[in-house]
Parts: C-alpha cells; sequence; structure tokens
C-alpha cells in the first residue's frame, strides 16, 4: 500500500534518488535568506543618513530588532506543531515577511513626503511608521518560518533516506550561506547608486526592494512544489511537553516540601505521577544542555555587532573590502567553544585598537552643551582676528581654519551677542561659522561685510568651502578644506572580521553539533529554540550594557564587551569542566528494554510506579 496516498500526498517525484520537492525548499532558503541579510546589510546606515538617528539609538533599535527575529521562532514552531502544520505556516508567515519587506522599501522612498521638493523629508515621523511596521512583520516573518523550513525539508525524506537527509542539509546551509553572502555584497553597492524623482539621493529603495523582490520569488517557489510535498499533520510541540513536565514537577515538589517525604534522585523525577519515565528522562538530557546555554548569549552580543558598532565605524573608515574566512580547531567541543568565545573577545580587542587610530584623524567637536567657533581665512594673505573682550588674537594663514573658543551654551543668541566680538585686521576674507552640539545642529554665521567686494557666490560644504572671487572677466576657486577625509583604511578591520569569523565558526558549528549529540532524537527542536533564544537574549545584552555603561568613547565601549566575555568564558570553561558527556543512543535503548520488560510484567513495573508515587 502507497503510504503517501493513504495520507492523503501525491506520489513523490524523485531525482537523483532525492525526492524532487527539496529543490523548491532549497531555492527557497537561498531567497529568503538573501533577502533577509541583504535587508540586515544595510539596516543601520538606514536608520542613521535616512532617519537622521545617532549612532546610539540606531544600534539600539538595530538590536532590538534582531532580538525580535530570534524570539518569533519559538512562536512560529508552536503554530506550525499544534496548529497549522509546516507548510501552512510557511506559507501564511512568508506572506506577512513579503508585506513586511515591501513596507520597508516603500518607507525608504524619500519623495514619499518631500512635497517642497527640497531633498528632505517633510513627515519624518511618516517614515518611521512605516519602517518600524515593516521591521515588525519581518521579524515575526523570519522568525517564525525559521525552524519549519529546515524540519519541512527533512519530511521529505523516507526513513531509508538518511544519508539523502544529510546531504540535503549539507545543501541546505550552502544555500543560507551563499545568500547570506551575496547580499550583504550587493545591497550595499545597490544603496550607493543615486535614485529620486524630485532629488537624487542614496537609493535604499532599490536596497530594500531588491531583498522584497526576492523575498516574493522565495514565496511563489515556495507554493509551486506545493503538490509534490509530503506534509505532516501537526503532532503536538515536544516543547509544550517538556513545559508541562517541568512546571509539573516544580509544583508538586513544592507541595512535597516537607521533611516527611524523602528525597528523589533529580527533581524532576517529582514529575513521574504524570508523565513517563522517558519523557523525565529525555528532558533531564536536554536541562543539561540548556544549563550550558547560560553564558553563550555574551558570545552572541558581542557577534551580532558586526552589523551595528562595525558598520558605523566603518563609515569612520577609508575604503570598501569584504573577507570571507575559515579556520579550525582540532580541539574537544567544549573546548572549541571556549576558543571561539575567547577568539570573539580577541576581535573586539582588535576593533578597540582601530578605533583608537580613527579617534585620533577625527575632528574635535564641542562637547555637549558647548559651543565652538571656527575661523576660515578664504583669502591670499595671513589674517588675525581679535577676540573682545578675551583680547587674545588668533592668526589664520590663507585657505586654513582654525577653531578657537569652547564655552558652555544654553542659547546660541544670547551667548554670541553678550560675550563674543570681533575684530580683524582689515582682511575682507574672513568666514566665521558657529558650531555646536546643542540640539545636534550646526549654525553658521556669516558676515557678508567681510567678504570680497567681487564675491559672486559663496557655497558652504561639511568638508570644504569654497569662494569664487571674479578679477575681470575671470573666475577664480578657492577652497578651504574644513575636514579632512578619512585617512584610517577598511582593510584595518579585516583582522578583526577575520577573527570574529574565526570564533563564530568554531562556536556556532560545534556548539549545534554537541547539543544535537547530546539531545535525544524528538528533544533536538527544543534545543534549537534554546540556541536561538541565546542570540536574542545576546542581543538584548547589547541594548542593556551600551545603554548603561554611558561611555563617551566607542573604544571603550569595545573593551568593555570583551572584557564581559572574556569573564563569561572562564565561568563556561569551569562548567564544561565539570560536564559529563552521555549516549542519548544508549539511554534510550535503555528505556526501551524497560518497557519491553514492563510488558511483559506488568505487576512489578505497576508497584513500582506506585512506590514512586508514595514517596
Amino acid at each position: 500500500m502507497d503510504l503517501s496516498r493513504a495520507a492523503g500526498h501525491s506520489t513523490p517525484c524523485h531525482c537523483f534518488g532525492y525526492p524532487f520537492s527539496i529543490f523548491f525548499i532549497v531555492i527557497n532558503e537561498f531567497c529568503e535568506r538573501f533577502s533577509y541579510y541583504g535587508m540586515r546589510a544595510v539596516l543601520v546606515l538606514y536608520f542613521k543618513y535616512f532617519l537622521r538617528w545617532d549612532d546610539n539609538f540606531s544600534t539600539a533599535i538595530y538590536h532590538t530588532f534582531v532580538a525580535l527575529c530570534y524570539l518569533t521562532p519559538i512562536l512560529g514552531a508552536l503554530i506550525a506543531d499544534s496548529w497549522l502544520g509546516k507548510f501552512k505556516t510557511i506559507v501564511s508567515l512568508s506572506i506577512v515577511y513579503t508585506v513586511g519587506q515591501a513596507v520597508m522599501a516603500v518607507s525608504s522612498i524619500n519623495d514619499l513626503t518631500d512635497h517642497n521638493t527640497d531633498g528632505t523629508p517633510d513627515s519624518i515621523v511618516t517614515h518611521v511608521a512605516l519602517s518600524m511596521t515593516g521591521l515588525i512583520l519581518i521579524a515575526l516573518g523570519t522568525g517564525g518560518i525559521k525552524p519549519c523550513v529546515s524540519a519541512f525539508g527533512g519530511d521529505q525524506f523516507e526513513d531509508h533516506q538518511e544519508k539523502q537527509r544529510s546531504r540535503f542539509f549539507s545543501i541546505f546551509y550552502l544555500a543560507i550561506n551563499a545568500g547570506s553572502l551575496l547580499s550583504t555584497v550587493i545591497t550595499p553597492i545597490l544603496r550607493a547608486q543615486q535614485c529620486g524623482i524630485h532629488s537624487k539621493q542614496q537609493c535604499y529603495p532599490l536596497a530594500f526592494g531588491v531583498p522584497a523582490a526576492l523575498m516574493a520569488v522565495s514565496l511563489i517557489v515556495f507554493m509551486i512544489g506545493s503538490g509534490m510535498y509530503k506534509k505532516v499533520q501537526p503532532q503536538g510541540n515536544i516543547m509544550v511537553q517538556v513545559c508541562k513536565c517541568i512546571g509539573f514537577a516544580i509544583k508538586n515538589r513544592f507541595r512535597h516540601r516537607s521533611k516527611e517525604y524523602p528525597k528523589r534522585e533529580h527533581w524532576l523525577d517529582w514529575a513521574s505521577e504524570k508523565y513517563s519515565k522517558r519523557l523525565i528522562t529525555q528532558t533531564r538530557m536536554v536541562l543539561k544542555v540548556l544549563f550550558l546555554y547560560i553564558p553563550l548569549p555574551m558570545f552572541w552580543a558581542l557577534f551580532d555587532q558586526q552589523g551595528s558598532r562595525w558598520t558605523l565605524q566603518a563609515t569612520t573608515m577609508d575604503g570598501n573590502f569584504f573577507g570571507l574566512l575559515k579556520c579550525k580547531i582540532n580541539f574537544t567541543p567544549l573546548r572549541k567553544m571556549t576558543v571561539g568565545m575567547f577568539l570573539a573577545g580577541l576581535a573586539f580587542i582588535a576593533a578597540a585598537l582601530v578605533q583608537l587610530q580613527i579617534d585620533k584623524t577625527l575632528p574635535v567637536f564641542p562637547a555637549a552643551g558647548q559651543s565652538q567657533i571656527k575661523i576660515i581665512n578664504l583669502g591670499a594673505d595671513n589674517a588675525r582676528v581679535t577676540f573682545v573682550p578675551q583680547n587674545f588674537n588668533v592668526s589664520v594663514e590663507p585657505l586654513q581654519g582654525v577653531s578657537k573658543g569652547r564655552w558652555r551654551t544654553s542659547s546660541h543668541k544670547t551667548e554670541w551677542s553678550k560675550s563674543k566680538s570681533f575684530l580683524t585686521n582689515g582682511s575682507k576674507s574672513i568666514l566665521f561659522y558657529l558650531f555646536s552640539s546643542v540640539h545636534f545642529k550646526q549654525f553658521f554665521l556669516l558676515w557678508h561685510k567681510l567678504l570680497l567686494k567681487c564675491t559672486d557666490s559663496l557655497l558652504l560644504f561639511l568638508m570644504y568651502h569654497f569662494n569664487f572671487q571674479c578679477s575681470g572677466n575671470v573666475a577664480a576657486l578657492n577652497y578651504s578644506q574644513d575636514i579632512p577625509p578619512n585617512t584610517v583604511h577598511m582593510a584595518w578591520q579585516i583582522p578583526q572580521y577575520f577573527i570574529m569569523t574565526c570564533g563564530e565558526v568554531v562556536f556556532s558549528v560545534t556548539g549545534l553539533e554537541f547539543s544535537y549529540s547530546q539531545a535525544p532524537s524528538n528533544m533536538k527542536s527544543v534545543l534549537q529554540a534554546g540556541w536561538l533564544l541565546t542570540v536574542a537574549v545576546g542581543n538584548i545584552i547589547v541594548l542593556i550594557v551600551a545603554g548603561a555603561s554611558k561611555l563617551s568613547q566607542q573604544w571603550a565601549e569595545y573593551v568593555l564587551f570583551a572584557a564581559l566575555l572574556f569573564a563569561v568564558c572562564i565561568i563556561f570553561s569551569v562548567m564544561a569542566y565539570f560536564y559529563t558527556y552521555i549516549d542519548p543512543n544508549e539511554i534510550e535503548a535503555q528505556l526501551d528494554e524497560e518497557e519491553k520488560q514492563a510488558k511483559k510484567d506488568p505487576d512489578v513495573y505497576e508497584k513500582e510506579v506506585e512506590a514512586v508515587s508514595q514517596m
């Protein structure tokens, strides 16, 4: 009898010994990962340069989004296993995912609210609202389908196709890495293009629109293969059973907390009155591994800052490089994970050293609540400016600028008019402007009577000040470089990315391999949920530490995170030292033998259960 037909499924087609349906699943995963990582690659830049958020707030929102992406897999697993099944869950949440990506692309269209065509949005609130809505939908979609797609692909194989299933997962994860790598390279290039109706700006709509289109392709491809899939009906979520078992054990232990009740071998044994010995034993095995997960979020707290702090660090550097490296360390699994955490800490030390070099090249801006005067000589002769009533002089060479004066200010107009006056030595090419950190704005003050009479126009830019001077029919262009270009090359970021990549390979791959080797076959989804939860908690740690530290220097924050990870690394190494490896297959075989024995002699088994319940 054809079991697939009996279950209401069509006969699966095969290609080279593999179910043909898995090719749709692999293509779906490639497009989805391209969509997610492509959007994420430019997200923090969108926050900073389009929404005009500062670095700290951009980082906070970025990590909040990533944390949400790794919290929603629990919801997706519950929906798939307890209600809709994997196929319907993937389709439903992929639609939500696609809509979210489309909303994100629309939110980045500058001309959407630029009614006066001045090149800036008239209602930034509209763009913020749309982008936040899009990110919430994306987090729900990508997180919801994350635990379903790989498991759905595994469902397509029969029990005797273990070898093919193993190769499928290798191809599946290759598709994940290929999609993420290509998107991380392509979407920043798309962002660098110029687009717009009224004004040409960096093309965020294209950078977000292409991932949205890929997500739509992902959904269409997945649905095309619908008739070929083997769709397993939902059979209840093992995580729910595990949580109920743990909850009952705690409640039952609390009810029998008096000394008249004898202790049991393990606190989970207090659930034996309601749950089977197999479930209790399997839960104990899982909790033993989950206990080792407690220090792991600190690793992800550093790792995921590649998309926030390190990206922002790159914006203050010169160049554009990408690297992909691998390394192997031949240690036991837990030692490999310890080394991976240590390498991540070293990567942040390297980032701190790079940041120190960057800070040396950055201009000195006034601190919070201070103002600064900038004097630029656009003439051909030396100029001297006298500050009154302080009565000190400043000499400015031709085509050079000098920063002078740094004072507390609460109102630019009152401070300027009451305490600052200027005299010059007759030069008519002196440009003054006030630069203040208050309200995060720049204030320019031009005294037109000091400019050359033959000046046709004066153009002000952030890095250069241009002065067009006329002499007869010939126009001469003089310029002064105010803020020099970045001189620290992005190539200096390669070591920190190399070290972090080595750490991630050693930590993540080994961690998953170790977890799966120590868990029962039907509990692997619980460990997957626990592993993803550590990523979410890691991003929450970034929000807490970065917000609570209040460090003004970015290099100091890097060192702080590295120190925290080194401390956690020591704790984890101690936990790993006392960990005892187990063989789940051997334990399950023993449970099978006990169950067989119980069936042969049910009276003895009932007496044992009764004895346990009376403890």
